[in-house]
């Protein structure tokens, strides 16, 4: 029993070292050929933006191909599968409500952090220099949640990777605690090249780019939390795409408040950084002691 137990740590070892080779070659060689001159992200194009984000496709098709060349097979469901179906049984509906409006939550309460510690920030009307008035600036989250759900197939290109692959494959070779540490690592690393080139974090903060790899790394780390344990609940990907997209759409109403250009980058734009951090690691805490509790097979 001993001996078979070793000999599938092996083969899931062996499987996860060739989906992360394949992910980071694929996404980076595109990454490279997409910005063959190294262009600054705020300086793309809106039509090279959209070219270069398609690199975020290669996880999954990263999974697709380990599965390939592995021979794992292709079931849609239960364990060992790529968790594509969904189910509503077992109050796994929850998983769905909560990857729709816990971002908009978390969304909030970092920009209220971030205003505690730069209350200078503050802007009434910040939200009209973005072309938006008062009514529409109310029913925002709305609307950037619609836009995160429209968009969830785009994340999908990265959560049918991270959560639908490397993140079982990691819970299975060390404890889950390790799982998510080493896989939010991972995950921040595989953006290195567009926080390089100013995705994430722009180009005007001290350390730039490495301080905004590490950053990266953290909130890969905290975020992960929240998406595999939607993934594990509910034994499907979509919500943690739903839940990825609406967070990329930012559906915090007082966004349309706080001006991080009225002070410096280090007291302005990173409190809002802090606040991120801060309710991620809150939130995050929060589902480790749930599931610590509880503890959940993909059916």
């Amino acid at each position: 029993m001993t001996d078979i137990k070793n000999k599938k740590g092996t083969d899931d070892l062996k499987r996860l070292l060739i989906y992360l080779a394949l992910s980071f070659a694929l996404t980076w060689i595109w990454f490279a050929l997409a910005v063959p001159k190294g262009e600054y992200w705020d300086d793309m194009s809106q039509q090279l933006q959209s070219f270069v984000a398609l690199g975020m496709m290669f996880p999954v098709i990263s999974h697709v191909l380990t599965r390939l060349i592995t021979k794992e097979g292709f079931r849609m469901t239960g364990s060992d599968s790529m968790m594509l179906g969904i189910s509503f049984k077992d109050r796994r509906w929850v998983c769905l409500m909560s990857a729709i409006f816990l971002p908009w939550i978390l969304g909030e309460a970092a920009c209220g952090i971030a205003l505690l510690i730069s209350p200078e920030c503050y802007d009434p009307g910040y939200y009209l220099t973005l072309g938006i008035d008062r009514n529409t600036m109310m029913i925002y989250p709305i609307a950037a949640i619609v836009s995160g759900l429209i968009g969830s197939f785009a994340a999908f290109g990265e959560e049918g990777g991270w959560r639908g692959y490397m993140m079982p494959k990691l819970m299975k070779l060390m404890p889950k605690w390790a799982a998510f540490i080493v896989g939010g690592i991972i995950w921040g690393l595989w953006h290195a090249p567009l926080t390089c080139i100013g995705h994430n974090f722009g180009t005007d903060y001290p350390g730039f780019p490495y301080l905004g790899i590490v950053r990266m790394c953290i909130m890969c780390i905290l975020l992960g939390i929240l998406l595999t344990y939607v993934t594990q609940r509910s034994g499907s990907v979509w919500p943690a795409a739903v839940m990825h997209a609406v967070y990329n759409t930012n559906p915090a109403i007082l966004n349309g408040f706080i001006d991080p250009d009225k002070v410096s980058y280090v007291s302005g734009r990173s409190s809002y950084w802090i606040g991120s951090i801060v309710v991620l690691a809150v939130a995050a805490g929060v589902v480790l002691i749930i599931w610590r509790k509880t503890s959940y097979e993909v059916q």
